[in-house]
Order: structure tokens, then C-alpha cells, then sequence
């Protein structure tokens, strides 16, 4: 099959950038840096719940009976999640060997992100989230240092406050000489009903445009890898399909809304955020949806559904005609008019959005946000459908490998199974081309144009910003 990756990569005639790549980490080796930046204490504890990712909360599950976990109801763990190919599970752990195998791959360029270690960025002890990003971080580094030319990673970057977002930003790219940085979408937070999901954007005790702020002051776009198995909806004790299914689209909505509604992507216009795994059809639906909410309550729409505006004396009229004895009643009548009549303080609730008319919409969600497709998704071409994206310009996708996952059966088959969507006409030459190099490497040059210097992309990520 690697014939046919690099037959087809040598029919494009441009390069094919991987978003986002993984690599399975060494618990023990990750663990020696862990002990050093964490200590001892947060070191064992990780050792024990390496195999839960993103789901700390879930670390005790194979440990328990199939009745237990039931009556417990805990969230059914991830299982028989790497490839069982020798030499595919061993490119996931050695990205020497990925990048030694990039054009069998057809790849030119790789982005390498963390598996188990995706779990410290929303883990709930400091030591464990701080230290255990920077040791993550520090341990990517070293697996890609020797081939950069080929490879990066990105730095998981905690999010509990905006001191230690910034701390680790700071981090990651003075003291690891990386070049991209990723968050995960929420974190859990303690209130007085109870868990809830901090998405960043809105809503927030803490003021996070420090961090967009420094993002912007250092040069490097937000990208999102986080989940939300385990929380909410996905939370069945016997299935991890179920609690699979859509995790990553849900989560990443949530911050795009909290982003949208928050007003970030107006003070922050210059700032991408991509957000990664989940497909890009999550995101035309939820501009869909902005749009259809603005049309009917956004700006002075909301005018419109003022209870003021109801003719009470024909209303009242109308139910004692046809309501029967029971709508007779005053009592029935005043509650059937009061219903639904609370005024907040504010009423348009897209007033942080700077939207002043219809189109405005698109401007503030279009240019700032990109979406990590897989190779076998189905709906990239919904991204490029004008017909039904509202403004009619199209939304970002930027192809990911997801290789070292469950997912990649043949790593050999990841581009060859992209290419269908042009074979079955969904994509044209052009636009595929967007999907699996350009709107990668626009996302990480609009803020570092440099970004791909001294890589195999350099001369291609040039002659396009001289273009």
C-alpha cells in the first residue's frame, strides 16, 4: 500500500502537512521527567492512571468488576487503543522511525501531539497539571529534536489560570525550542451545585485574554486537543464507543461558542484557533445555528419577542373563545400571558460579538477558526459547500493523520483514504490541496511566518507568503 501514498503524493505536485500526528508515549520514560518536574507522589499516581486518557476520573475502572462499575457508574475507559502492527506501533512511539517513514507515507511534514499525556492538562491537582505538562512537554522535545526538519510537536499547555497558561507557553518555546502549543478545550471547576466545564471564552472568573493576549505577543496560534468523555452525556459504564462517539466535536463547540459569544474573536481578530479531531461538520452546523439565533434574537431582532409587544386584550379574547371553561378562568389567562416574560439586564447576548449586521457573523467565525479533519471523514467538503456555509466563504479544514491511534489500521492507507474524497468528486485538486497543506500552514504562519524555516515546507510555506 505505500506505493499507492506515494504515487499519490506525486501526483499532487504540492506538499501534504499532517496537523495533527500522536505519538504514544513511555510511561516509564515520560515518568522519569514527571519525577523531576511533579516529584514522587504525583509520579505514582500517574504511573497508575497512564492508561486513562483524559479520564483521571476513570482510573480505578479495570480494576473493578463489570457490577461494580455499573453500580458506580463510572465512565467506561478507553481499551485496545494502539495499532497491532509491529512497525506502525512502533512508529507511534519512536517518531524517528515516523519521519524516516514520512514518504512512504506520502507526508512531508508532520505535527506531532500526546495520547496519554492529554490527560494533565485537565487533571485537577497543580502539581500533577503543571508539572506534568511541562515533563510531557520536555519529553516531546527530546523525540523530536533530531529531526526537525520533518517533525515538531506541540506543547500541552495547562489552563486552570492564566499565570500557568503563560508560564507554559513561555516554557515551551524559550527553554524547549518548540513551535506550536495546544490546550485542552475545558476545565472542570467546582461550584455550589456542583462540576462544571470552564470553556475559557465567557463565563470565566478568570480573565483568559492575558492568554490569547500572549499568544498573539508570542507568536503562536491555539490549537485545541481536548475531550469530553467521561462528562455529560458520555458517560456509560459499558461502552467506550459510546462515550467516544462525538467527544471531541462536542467539546471543541463549546469553546468556539464560549470564543464567539465570549467577544474573543472580535478583540482577538489576528488569533487562530484550530481545534483538532473532531471534523469540520460540527462547525458548519454551529455558524448555521449562530446565524438562525441572530436572525430571530441577536442585535434588534430581540425586539421582536418583547412581551410588551402582545396584544393582551385579544389574546385573552382568543382563549376564552376557544380554550373552553379552563381558559375562561383569569387566573389561566394571566398565567398564559406572564409565560416566558422575564427581561434580563442585557437582551442582546450577542452584544460581546461586535455584530452589527447579518454578515458580521461569518467575519467573526470564518477567519479565526480551523478544524482537524481525519483522513476518513466524510463531510470535509461540506466546509466548501457556499450553498449552505452561511457568507459563503468557505470554513478551514486541516488534515490529521491521527496515526498511533486505534483509528489508523495501516498508516500506509492514511493519505490514500483522504484521496477518495477526490476521487468520488467531493473535492477538487484545489481545494484538497487547501484541506491537506494550505490552511496548515496558514494557520501556523499568520502569526510566525517562520514557522516552517528550516523544514522540508520552507521554500512552499515562502513562495506562498510572497504570494
Amino acid at each position: 500500500m505505500s506505493h499507492v501514498a506515494q504515487e499519490i503524493r506525486r501526483q499532487l505536485g504540492h506538499p501534504v502537512v499532517d496537523a495533527d500526528g500522536h505519538v504514544l508515549e513511555s510511561v516509564p520514560l515520560l515518568a522519569e521527567h514527571l519525577r523531576e518536574e511533579a516529584g514522587a507522589a504525583a509520579t505514582e499516581v500517574f504511573v497508575a492512571q497512564a492508561g486513562f486518557v483524559t479520564m483521571p476520573s476513570a482510573d480505578d475502572y479495570w480494576e473493578e468488576s463489570e457490577a461494580e462499575t455499573r453500580r458506580q457508574r463510572r465512565p467506561a475507559a478507553p481499551w485496545w487503543g494502539s495499532p497491532t502492527s509491529a512497525l506502525d506501533r512502533a512508529t507511534a512511539f519512536v517518531p524517528a522511525l515516523l519521519a524516516e517513514r514520512l514518504e512512504e507515507l506520502g507526508l512531508d511534514f508532520s505535527i506531532i501531539y500526546p495520547s496519554v499525556g492529554l490527560m494533565f492538562a485537565q487533571h485537577e491537582d497543580d502539581a500533577m497539571r503543571i508539572g506534568g505538562c511541562r515533563a510531557l512537554n520536555r519529553y516531546l522535545a527530546e523525540l523530536v529534536a533530531a529531526d526537525r526538519q520533518r517533525l515538531t510537536a506541540s506543547a500541552l499547555i495547562p489552563m486552570k489560570t492564566p499565570g500557568e497558561a503563560i508560564e507554559g507557553i513561555d516554557h515551551a518555546l524559550d527553554e524547549l525550542g518548540l513551535r506550536c502549543v495546544s490546550i485542552a478545550s475545558w476545565v472542570r471547576r467546582s461550584g455550589p451545585t456542583g462540576p462544571w466545564a470552564d470553556v475559557f471564552g465567557i463565563d470565566c472568573d478568570e480573565d483568559y485574554d492575558r492568554v490569547w493576549r500572549h499568544c498573539l505577543d508570542r507568536g503562536v496560534a491555539v490549537t485545541a486537543h481536548g475531550g469530553s468523555m467521561g462528562f455529560g452525556f458520555r458517560q456509560s459504564p459499558s461502552r467506550y464507543m459510546f462515550n467516544h462517539v462525538g467527544h471531541f466535536a462536542a467539546a471543541s463547540e463549546a469553546l468556539a461558542k464560549a470564543l464567539f459569544f465570549g467577544g474573543v474573536t472580535k478583540r482577538f481578530p489576528e488569533l487562530p484557533f484550530a481545534f483538532l479531531e473532531g471534523g469540520v461538520a460540527w462547525g458548519a452546523q454551529l455558524l448555521a445555528d449562530l446565524q438562525g439565533r441572530w436572525d430571530k434574537r441577536g442585535g434588534p431582532n430581540i425586539e421582536q419577542l418583547d412581551p410588551a409587544r402582545l396584544d393582551r386584550a385579544r389574546f385573552h379574547e382568543l382563549l376564552s373563545k376557544y380554550g373552553g371553561v379552563g381558559f375562561a378562568r383569569q387566573d389561566a389567562q394571566d398565567d398564559a400571558t406572564r409565560m416566558g416574560s422575564a427581561r434580563p439586564e442585557e437582551l442582546d447576548e450577542f452584544h460581546l460579538c461586535g455584530i452589527g449586521e447579518r454578515a458580521d457573523l461569518a467575519r467573526r467565525f470564518v477567519p479565526s477558526f480551523y478544524f482537524g479533519c481525519e483522513a476518513d471523514d466524510p463531510f470535509v467538503g461540506l466546509a466548501y459547500d457556499e450553498r449552505l456555509i452561511p457568507g459563503g466563504e468557505p470554513l478551514k479544514p486541516i488534515f490529521g493523520s491521527d496515526v498511533g491511534h486505534w483509528d489508523v489500521t495501516d498508516m500506509r492507507g492514511v493519505l490514500p483514504e483522504a484521496f477518495e474524497l477526490v476521487e468520488k468528486g467531493i473535492l477538487d485538486a484545489d481545494r484538497f490541496r487547501s484541506f491537506t497543506a494550505d490552511n496548515a500552514i496558514s494557520l501556523h504562519t499568520a502569526l510566525n511566518p517562520d514557522f516552517f524555516e528550516g523544514t522540508t515546507l520552507e521554500s512552499y510555506a515562502r513562495a506562498r507568503r510572497v504570494a
